[in-house]
């Protein structure tokens, strides 16, 4: 529902203009706060899970933080292309930074002080006057206002464009000051757009002289390849090599090394990644001492294979560090662009044939316990209510979608399959081929077919990752419903690529936490993103009813509507069966150095190579040993 406007009566222009002048803003400070308050007040001193006396120098070395294994381009806002790790977290700023230990507030990194408007339709940022790009020049709202156009652009990750739909102008009010009208009424939004990125019009920019790589040419936003980005953030680019690896420096000239908001933080004076061939390599390489942190997603490698000299000698050390992150949703994804996976019980069918409990006993070493929600480990998923049935607050958003909606959407949230006593894998089979012959998929001639005679035959993407062991696994059970699984295994850059275009029938993926969600839901699930290459709708979904609840979670006024609104919407796309739902973990395996610190105190909403960026340190023994 969007807001309505209504015009006043002539008799009283007067007063509403003494109104306005009078009025006090919603939100005038140093930080903005989704729902409640601010943790931090102003003036505060540093974030609490930060230590502003940790000592600055050395290195910190690391190796691939995800499947990438080379780069072509240092622009990670555009969707051709792979680009180089940690320009995200160190090279580029946003007007606002996130807290860690809160669920949705920002403070001013960039700016200085954010107004919400009484009517919560615009935001005013005020550029801090200190604020510097790497080349020196100022920021000025100007730059802000091109980072933001050029965000919109068709070269740009459709994610913005979606996340910012409701924005109905950018206005630059004067050199440090920038103002966001929207379209209606959107909490999280002051949030999003102090949370996007800001760089110079110069990137790209040709210097006029003819013997430059780009021939003093100026280079378009998304043809940027290896120009050196103009950003206001602690790092700038040392070196690289597009298929070993890349070093950053920390900036001497950094403007922003005293704020509160950064009072603690990138401690290292350089940040290399090392680039390995294959997870293999990676892992034997941190075992020799070749790099200083790893960050471990597999429960077996976690369990087997950090062992050796180095382990026992306390060179290296295995830690898990608790979070409170929403686990939020990790499975298989079948992309309903595909005829095959459109109808649901056909869904349902394949989601019976994953076997959690034998992968977590003899995969997992019982390390995980099993996803059941979009929304998981929070209190925003369905399946945190203890009856399992609709709450009356989700009732009244779920009924006028009724005629849109299965009617099992208003009983019992359903679990994910179990083969624990007294059920078990045959018995999910047997109900799998109960569905898939209600489809019209029967057994013939040593295969599944429909009615046509055409066998059930499917690819699963694989990028070679940890996946790999599960897929195999869950083909085998298909096998045994006559379905035929074809897995293909693909290098990242082509696993990405597919991946945008939405060329796979089944993938694994995951999709990202939130304590607050919001916007991304539109890029995530909206109808609109469905088909715009490189969006994050890989599902293909195309639901009005959706589209409503996304839009009832965008207008929670409090902390208790958005969770409704987000228990509504996670009890429909379960019901949908969109995903076969995977596992999660309570805490971040980390296997670092013995000359890396952290914080006593650990922050609560963290991705763990984030934070080993950003608040660890190197004991000053070893940091002068590694500068000699």
């Amino acid at each position: 529902m969007s807001v309505r406007v209504v015009a006043h009566k002539r008799f009283m222009a007067l007063f509403s203009l003494l109104a306005a002048i009078c009025a006090t803003p919603a939100w005038a400070a140093h930080g903005y706060a989704e729902y409640g308050d601010l943790k931090y007040p102003t003036g505060f001193s540093n974030f609490g899970y930060l230590n502003p006396k940790a000592p600055i120098g050395g290195m910190l070395l690391l190796g691939n933080p995800d499947r990438r294994t080379s780069f072509d381009k240092f622009n990670p806002f555009t969707i051709k292309g792979t680009s180089a790790p940690g320009l995200n977290q160190l090279v580029f700023e946003s007007l606002l930074i996130t807290s860690w230990d809160e669920t949705a507030s920002g403070y001013g990194l960039l700016a200085d002080d954010v107004t919400v408007a009484p009517d919560e339709l615009s935001v005013t940022f005020h550029i801090n006057p200190r604020a510097r790009f790497s080349n020196g020049d100022r920021v000025r709202a100007s730059d802000v206002k091109y980072s933001y156009d050029m965000l919109m652009g068709k070269g740009a990750s459709p994610a913005y464009r979606s996340m910012t739909a409701d924005v109905a102008k950018v206005t630059v009010v004067d050199a440090s000051t920038i103002r966001y009208d929207f379209k209606r009424k959107n909490k999280e939004l002051p949030l999003i757009v102090g949370g996007l990125p800001v760089f110079s019009p110069k990137w790209g920019q040709g210097s006029g002289k003819p013997d430059d790589p780009d021939g003093g040419k100026d280079v378009a936003f998304d043809k940027l390849t290896f120009q050196d980005p103009v950003a206001s953030g602690p790092y700038v680019i040392e070196r690289f090599d597009p298929s070993r690896g890349i070093t950053f420096r920390r900036n001497p000239d950094y403007w922003g090394r005293d704020l509160n908001v950064r009072r603690g933080s990138f401690n290292f004076e350089r940040i290399q990644y090392k680039l390995y061939k294959d997870e293999t390599a990676r892992l034997e390489a941190f075992k020799a001492g070749e790099y200083d942190a790893m960050v471990e997603y597999r429960a077996k490698n976690w369990a087997k294979s950090y062992v050796g000299v180095k382990f026992r000698s306390g060179e290296l050390i295995k830690s898990e560090f608790p979070h409170r992150n929403g686990a939020g949703m990790q499975g298989f994804v079948m992309n309903l662009r595909r005829p095959l996976f459109q109808d649901l019980r056909v869904r349902k069918a394949l989601a019976l044939a994953l076997d959690f409990e034998w992968l977590n006993r003899q995969l997992f070493y019982g390390a995980y316990r099993r996803l059941d929600s979009y929304f998981a480990n929070s209190e925003l998923a369905a399946s945190d209510s203890l009856t399992g049935m609709p709450s009356k607050g989700e009732l009244a958003l779920l009924e006028p979608l009724r005629s849109k909606l299965d009617p099992e959407v208003f009983g019992v949230l359903p679990a994910p399959p179990s083969t624990d006593p007294p059920s078990s894998l045959r018995d999910n089979l047997r109900q799998a081929r109960r569905l898939l012959a209600q489809a019209g998929w029967t057994y013939a001639d040593g295969a599944l077919r429909n009615s046509k005679g055409e066998p059930f035959v499917f690819e699963m993407l694989d990028d070679g990752g940890a996946m790999s062991r599960v897929m195999a696994a869950y083909a085998r059970n298909l096998e045994k419903l006559g379905i035929q699984v074809n897995q293909r295994m693909t290098d990242f850059a082509l696993y990405q690529k597919r991946l945008e275009e939405f060329d796979f029938d089944m993938i694994s993926l995951r999709f990202p936490d939130s304590q607050s969600p919001g916007n991304e839901l539109k890029d995530r699930f909206g109808s609109a993103a469905a088909d715009e290459a490189g969006s994050d709708n890989v599902i293909g979904l195309k639901s009005p009813a959706v589209d409503a609840l996304i839009d009832d979670v965008l207008r929670a006024d409090n902390r208790d509507e958005l969770v409704t609104a987000s228990r509504a919407l996670d009890r429909v796309l379960m019901q949908g069966c969109y995903v076969i739902p995977h596992w999660y973990s309570a805490s971040h395996r980390v296997a670092y150095n013995k000359n890396l610190m952290y914080p006593d105190r650990l922050p609560y909403y963290y991705s763990a190579e984030a934070w080993v960026l950003t608040a660890w340190w190197r004991t000053p023994e070893s940091a002068q040993s590694a500068a000699k």
